[in-house]
């Protein structure tokens, strides 16, 4: 039963509302304009499986597997963990200060901790302030790994970079002016293949640590997969997003 409220609720609120107003509008088109009506229909389909979790998890899935982490990080020969930036909020209160990461920087950063404990690395965070009122992420997360007991001598900011790109090339300066030849690249599982991608283009091949996953591996079909949801929408478009933003690095080298 609660299922099945949760797959009635989903036609009442956006995107299953509008979902359904275009599916009506279809309809009504038919008896005027049937290409019309057919473009409308088609529109409406795609824009519904974009929605549902069952679309979602098979895209997300093949986007996040494409890399796997080493099996035994102990003997992955890595000398030092790079963890990518993922967004920062500013002027909020947080345990030890003011600022905080996002969700997904808030994952890596997680992992970047646990990996550094087990290998007794150099945590080098890449990150700057994107937008004048969001927060300063390599500073924080700094904040956040000494709370965690990450010594000062082991971790290392670059404050510079507001992309991937520049992730990629200021890092690999830092890398270079402290020795560094085997990196482990710390960031989201979708995100993944485009910053190694970057990585290698400044000259360095990394070593994949990917993390912050949002759909199973394995993934079981439930009719509630076939409900409209935003959340759904929202993983398809990032993938459609990596997608273009590989395609243009790979060509652009940007």
């Amino acid at each position: 039963m609660v299922y099945l409220l949760k797959f009635g609720a989903a036609w009442i609120l956006p995107p299953g509302i509008f979902i359904l107003l275009l599916s009506a509008l279809s309809v009504k088109l038919f008896k005027i304009d049937k290409l019309l009506s057919a473009t409308v229909l088609i529109g409406t389909i795609i824009f519904y499986l974009l929605c549902t979790s069952l679309v979602a998890e098979k895209l997300m899935g093949w986007l996040e597997e494409i890399h796997t982490p080493p099996a035994q990080i102990e003997t992955s020969g890595a000398d030092v963990i790079v963890l990518l930036g993922g967004g920062a909020i500013s002027q909020v209160p947080d345990v030890d200060g003011v600022g905080a990461l996002c969700a997904s920087p808030a994952n890596r950063l997680l992992t970047a901790v646990r990996l550094q404990k087990i290998l007794n690395v150099p945590i080098l965070i890449s990150g700057g302030q994107t937008y004048s009122d969001s927060g300063a992420e390599a500073e924080i997360s700094e904040r956040v790994l000494k709370s965690l007991g990450v010594p000062d001598d082991k971790i290392l900011t670059e404050t510079k970079s507001v992309n991937t790109t520049q992730n990629a090339r200021y890092s690999a300066k830092i890398l270079r002016d402290n020795g560094f030849k085997n990196p482990l690249l710390v960031t989201s599982a979708f995100h993944m293949n485009r910053a190694m991608i970057n990585f290698e283009q400044c000259g360095f091949k990394t070593t994949a640590y990917p993390t912050d996953f949002t759909v199973a591996h394995n993934p079981t079909f439930h009719y509630t997969k076939l409900r409209p949801r935003a959340e759904a929408l929202l993983l398809n478009v990032t993938v459609m997003q990596e997608v273009l933003r590989t395609f243009v690095t790979e060509i652009f080298g940007v």
